[in-house]
This record gives structure tokens, C-alpha cells and sequence, in this order.
């Protein structure tokens, strides 16, 4: 139990938050609002699990709101020249890869501090798509974009699907896979893992390399549910991803840290926003509230190393 601290606390942290929202706000628990919030929730949770990757071996990559708004907005113009989705899906998806396989080769090939790669990235990832769209929605999108084409309730739910399939998914591989392994090996001692056969610089990329498809799977997901796409969508994703990564228990150290505490995580702080709403509480609230409690999480990590 001990082991699992963090990922315990931050559950009952959640816990008392929907109790006290059931006691004060039962209206935040109608069904609508319960799977609004939720599909909000969903692509978030989709790229934390890939930014859970990149900062169990020590890195870091905060260009992810960057990436998400290139993939959406590729995702929109994609459709709209009649790609099929499933097509859509995949350039995107391969996009993606491609942004994290960029930040991963100066990171793991080049050495470069990833906190400096990836704030370079994030500026010219932006300024690049604000120079090229300079601010113009993309429009006109197919009926078969939004949604998918299923309708509201049938499209939150695919997104709810898809994102609980993401999760598992690297939830088995990170417990059951050899590449698991490697990945918790080189973020808890890279040396010792360079010396078992591991081979730290090809573990870093691939990180990297999957959070950016799953950036792509993300974009996706979120650009689904609207009418038209948004160039600045995404600003603000970089902070409510860590957030809910080191949240959610993941040493910013390294090499600790499960999926299951990240979507405990993610949760909390996706509940924040709407719990602001329907308690009246002034709803600029909202990323102060998430400043604090990443750095009371950092501040608490830090003082579990120093006790050990």
C-alpha cells in the first residue's frame, strides 16, 4: 500500500472532490454533464499517457500543445479534401510520430536537454501554424467528420472507447512488456541499464516517438467533436498534461510512476473546471488551482527522495 502513496492519495483526493459535488451540486453528476466532461477529458488523458512515457526515463517534452493543434488542424484540411476518416486517422497519427521522432532525435541522438528542445519546438510549432492559417478556423469539414458521423452520444462514446483502449493498452505494456522494462530501467538508473544490454538512446526516442503518435491519435479525438478546427486549439494542453502526470504520482526523477495514478490524476484535475462553475466560484480559478497542486506534487516528491 505504501508503495502505491501517491496514486492512493490522489484517488481520495478525487473522491472527496464528486462527494462533495454530490452533496453541494448533484446537478454536476446529470448524464449529460457527467459524458461532456468526460469527452473533455478523454484526449488529455490520451497524450498524459504518452507524456507518462517520456518522463519516466527523465525527460520531458512540453511542444505537445504545439503538436496537437498542427494534427488538428492537418486532421480538418485531410477531410476536407475527401480523405476517408480511417485515412485521416493514420496521416495523422504518422504526423504526429513524426514531430516526437524530431524532438526524440535531439534529445537521444544529439543529447540536448529536452526542457530546451522541446520549448524551441513548442515556439516553432506555433508561430509556424499561426503564420499559416493566421487564425482562420478550418471549415466546410464533411458530415462524416463530426462525430464521425454517428452523432453526439454515439461519438462521445466512441471517444470514451477509444481513449480507454489507448489506456489499457499501455497499461499492459508497461507491466507486461520487455520495452516496459527498458523504459522504467533506463529513467531509474540509465547506466545500469546501458550495462544490462539496454540501449538508453533508442528507449528515449521511441518515447518520444509515441507520445507524438498519440498526440496525433488525441488531436484526433478532440477535433472530432466540433463543427470546424480551431488553430489555437490545444494552447495550455502542455500544463494540464503534466499536471496530470505528476499528479497522478510519476517521479519527475524518473522511473516511478503508474498509468492508473495519471488517470486518477487527470480526472481531479478535469473535474476542477465544471466543480468551479457549479460551486460559483470565479472559474479564473482554475489554473492557479493547478499550479498549487502541481507543486505541492513536486514539493512532495522531493521530500519522499530526501527521506529516503
Amino acid at each position: 500500500m505504501k508503495r502505491y502513496g501517491r496514486e492512493l492519495s490522489v484517488t481520495a483526493s478525487l473522491g472527496a472532490l464528486l462527494l462533495l459535488l454530490a452533496v453541494v451540486a448533484p446537478a454536476f453528476f446529470g448524464r449529460q454533464q457527467l459524458l461532456t466532461t468526460l469527452t473533455a477529458a478523454a484526449p488529455v488523458l490520451v497524450v498524459a499517457c504518452g507524456m507518462t512515457l517520456v518522463v519516466l526515463t527523465r525527460q520531458i517534452d512540453i511542444s505537445v500543445g504545439s503538436q496537437f493543434a498542427l494534427c488538428s488542424v492537418a486532421a480538418g484540411l485531410l477531410a476536407r479534401a475527401g480523405w476517408p476518416m480511417p485515412a485521416v486517422i493514420l496521416a495523422v497519427l504518422a504526423g504526429g510520430a513524426l514531430l516526437g521522432a524530431f524532438n526524440g532525435l535531439l534529445v537521444a541522438g544529439l543529447g540536448l536537454p529536452s526542457i530546451v528542445v522541446t520549448l524551441a519546438t513548442f515556439v516553432t510549432w506555433r508561430e509556424t501554424l499561426r503564420w499559416w492559417r493566421e487564425g482562420e478556423f478550418v471549415k466546410d469539414l464533411p458530415d462524416r467528420f463530426q462525430w464521425l458521423g454517428l452523432g453526439q452520444s454515439s461519438g462521445q462514446l466512441f471517444i470514451l472507447l477509444a481513449a480507454a483502449a489507448v489506456f489499457a493498452l499501455l497499461v499492459y505494456g508497461l507491466r507486461r512488456s520487455a520495452v516496459g522494462r527498458f523504459v522504467y530501467a533506463v529513467g531509474s538508473d540509465r547506466e545500469a541499464a546501458r550495462l544490462s544490454g539496454i540501449r538508453p538512446e533508442w528507449v528515449t526516442w521511441g518515447t518520444f516517438v509515441t507520445l507524438g503518435a498519440l498526440v496525433g491519435v488525441a488531436a484526433v479525438l478532440n477535433a472530432i467533436r466540433f463543427a470546424d478546427v480551431d488553430p489555437k486549439t490545444g494552447t495550455g494542453l502542455e500544463m494540464q498534461v503534466v499536471a496530470g502526470v505528476v499528479v497522478g504520482g510519476v517521479a519527475v526523477s524518473g522511473g516511478r510512476g503508474t498509468l492508473w495514478g495519471v488517470l486518477a490524476g487527470v480526472l481531479l484535475l478535469a473535474c476542477i473546471a465544471p466543480a468551479l462553475v457549479f460551486l460559483k466560484f470565479p472559474p479564473q480559478w482554475e489554473k492557479a488551482i493547478q499550479g498549487a497542486i502541481i507543486l505541492v506534487a513536486v514539493a512532495a516528491d522531493g521530500s519522499r527522495r530526501a527521506r529516503r
